[in-house]
């Protein structure tokens, strides 16, 4: 989503100075807003895959990058994070890929007409002991797929509504309180549809990955004719 977008969705005094991103990856950095302990919201710059605090190996993280919202309040790795430190991550889409047999067709899902959301996400900080960089990361919150993403994949991130960002990102929130804004996004105020397979490439990040193309044939449809 365009950075210039977020100040009034999000409440920002200013815009992150990052560039707009269309194709990211597991262990990139994303923008990620939550509330400072006077309340202001801020953004930040937060590794993809959530490396505990506690965390021997920071490459922990890179079998972090979702949380299920059934267990995030529960799951060690989650836990801590889900009670103090919720995010909400602007986006203006995501990809998920439809199987046809051995093909992957990958799809963009957004909100209808391309406005931008955000992921309901948690985020921890890790410091190595002794000298070493800090490392500040997250993990997006997944539910299961409402229908619209269902034909796609089982699972979808968690977005949050506009109306509910404060009580996301409220400290004094409890599990009953957010338990209602991880339930699958309503499917009417969404839609999908397949991009070119070039997204597939980590490398490749241009507007053009999120237009549509014409999608794969069934290959059991195939066999018909």
């Amino acid at each position: 989503a365009p950075p210039e977008d977020w100040v009034d969705a999000f409440g920002l005094d200013d815009a992150p100075d990052v560039p707009a991103r269309y194709n990211i990856a597991p262990t990139q950095d994303v923008i990620a807003v939550h509330a400072d302990r006077g309340g202001r919201r801020r953004a930040r710059l937060l590794r993809w895959g959530l490396v505990p605090s506690w965390a021997e190996d920071p490459k922990a993280g890179n079998r972090l990058i979702n949380a299920r919202a059934e267990s995030v309040a529960t799951r060690a790795a989650f836990r801590e994070s889900f009670q103090k430190r919720r995010c909400l991550v602007p986006a203006g889409g995501f990809y998920e890929w439809k199987r046809f047999g051995t093909l992957r067709e990958p799809w963009l899902v957004r909100l209808k007409g391309g406005a931008t959301f955000a992921f309901g996400g948690v985020w921890d900080r890790w410091s190595a002991r002794g000298p070493g960089a800090e490392i500040q990361s997250c993990a997006l919150i997944t539910t299961a797929a409402n229908a619209l993403v269902a034909p796609i994949h089982g699972r979808m991130p968690v977005l949050i509504d506009r109306a509910a960002y404060d009580l996301w990102l409220d400290p004094g929130a409890t599990e009953a309180d957010l338990r209602p804004l991880m339930a699958p996004f309503p499917p009417d105020a969404m839609e999908a549809f397949p991009v070119s397979p070039r997204v597939n490439r980590t490398d490749v990040d241009e507007p053009d990955l999120s237009r549509p193309v014409e999608p794969t044939p069934d290959p059991g449809q195939m066999r018909l004719f």
